[in-house]
């Protein structure tokens, strides 16, 4: 299912990247105000990959739930992305290479680090605590990957429920939101549409339409965190491949 989602072929009509959350806070150098907001908004919607790939890492989700403040916190502060990196086309990219590095200081400062010495760091996401982090996935960067992936298609599903609801369809999307990732049977088009009270061929080209927007919505997102247009295919690739057969 995924792959119908992004295809390659698709377009979203943005042929240029200037204006883009991460090629804004990449030409800014990190400063400016405009610069800072895009930055914030990526790092909040892509939370869930830092603490996934940190739980990954074997630390209990009290744990992972401070070092994932304090790394986003020193992450914004320090402003590193505005230092030269070949990875910093890609947000995803760099995020996973800083997450790393950040791990690897955390645990030197560990051992150095007296009682009551830790700084606490205010969360940037106030529903932290719903983090969901991918099951049966050992290997920490599988779990970023797929953890990146669900954020994307979150953000871009909830993008598509706040544009039903502006168009009067919010209650509409809300019983057909299941069957837009994965197809429905027969009696899944049978019991909405007599819930709904339409036709069984309205239920279905409704599915369709939302399908269609879904794949747009989704090239947008991902479109936020590449630098160009090459990078924005090659994290469509990662997206397929971090989604698995299920979503194909």
């Amino acid at each position: 299912m995924m792959r119908n989602l992004v295809p390659a072929g698709v377009r979203s009509g943005m042929s240029r990247f200037d204006t883009t959350q991460w090629s804004m806070v990449l030409g800014a150098q990190g400063s400016g105000d405009d610069a800072r907001a895009a930055l914030e908004s990526l790092c909040r919607t892509y939370r869930p990959p830092v603490f996934a790939y940190i739980c990954g890492r074997g630390y209990a989700s009290d744990s992972a739930e401070d070092l994932t403040q304090s790394f986003f916190a020193r992450f914004l502060e320090l402003g590193h992305y505005a230092q030269p990196d070949p990875s910093r086309g890609r947000f995803r990219a760099y995020l996973l290479t800083s997450i790393k590095h950040f791990l690897i200081n955390a645990e030197v400062e560990a051992h150095r680090v007296k009682r009551g010495g830790r700084i606490q760091f205010e969360s940037i996401d106030a529903n932290a605590a719903d983090t969901v982090v991918p099951a049966d996935v050992n290997d920490p960067e599988q779990a970023f990957e797929q953890a990146w992936a669900l954020a994307v298609l979150d953000a871009a599903l909830r993008r598509l429920r706040k544009e039903a609801q502006l168009a009067g369809r919010g209650e509409l999307f809300d019983h057909l939101r299941d069957f837009i990732a994965e197809q429905p049977d027969e009696e899944d088009y049978a019991r909405v549409a007599a819930a709904l009270n339409l036709r069984r061929n309205t239920v279905a080209v409704s599915v369709h339409r939302l399908r269609h927007r879904l794949r747009t919505l989704v090239r947008e997102e991902v479109a936020q965190t590449a630098a160009d247009h090459g990078e924005l295919e090659v994290e469509l690739r990662e997206l397929r491949n971090a989604l698995g057969e299920a979503f194909r």
